[in-house]
């Protein structure tokens, strides 16, 4: 009897669990379509890009960044159809893709993809992945940026997404080469759904009184480390 084929997981894999927590969340939150391409491409530095960069930083079993870059009409489209889940009024939406609403919408909706792959890698692997508060920024030129860390043989993947009306937005990721074995068979049970943290998640939203001010704040400090 042949042996059986051990399942192993790597860059790509984990790449691939990242793109579906994508998906998943932005579908829930804004009940609209998100899709990725099918194709990965390889490159060798992850930067912040116009309109608006968003990332968050990696570490346990393995280190890593993530960067997901949105053009103003992807920014727009998925700001709208979220505070339209939340039933705020269209005459009340933002109009410009710089406003402080649309950057704290989008640092809450990459905490719940973060919050999603988190829980998808401790599922699948049985592992656990930290990670640091996600930053935005709506910025004007592109910005490279690494970890200030060794990684072991860093690997950096880009993936294309689209929302329902063809607008795009772009993730990066770079990470330690590293590939999980799987020796064993796994039973695993059940776990969090993505509703479940877009629903915590827009509850939060509606008891914070001071997220504007934080989130410029934020940003203009990210500014001044980044130099610009």
């Amino acid at each position: 009897m042949p042996a059986k084929k051990k399942k192993t997981f790597s860059t790509d894999e984990i790449l691939l669990i990242l793109c579906h927590s994508v998906t998943k969340v932005l579908r829930g939150a804004t009940s609209n379509s998100v899709k990725y391409s099918p194709v990965v491409q390889k490159i060798t530095k992850t930067s912040l890009k116009p309109d608006i960069g968003c990332f968050v930083l990696f570490d346990g079993v393995f280190s890593g960044i993530v960067i997901m870059n949105f053009s103003a009409g992807s920014a727009m489209e998925l700001y709208s159809g979220y505070m339209r889940q939340m039933g705020m009024p269209e005459e009340e939406l933002a109009t410009l893709h710089t406003s402080d609403e649309v950057g704290n919408m989008l640092g809450e909706l990459m905490n719940q993809i973060v919050g999603e792959f988190t829980a998808a890698i401790e599922h699948e692997l049985f592992v656990s992945v930290n990670q640091s508060q996600p930053k935005m920024i709506a910025i004007n030129r592109e910005v490279a940026l690494s970890i200030n860390a060794n990684l072991d043989q860093p690997q950096a993947r880009k993936v294309a997404f689209q929302t329902e009306t063809h607008n795009s937005f772009f993730i990066e990721m770079a990470m330690d080469k590293t590939t999980f074995i799987q020796i064993e068979d796994i039973e695993r049970g059940a776990r969090a759904n993505a509703d479940d943290i877009i629903a915590e998640e827009q509850n939060r939203q509606h008891s914070q009184s001071d997220s504007s001010t934080s989130s410029a704040d934020d940003a203009s400090d990210l500014l001044d480390s980044l130099g610009i």
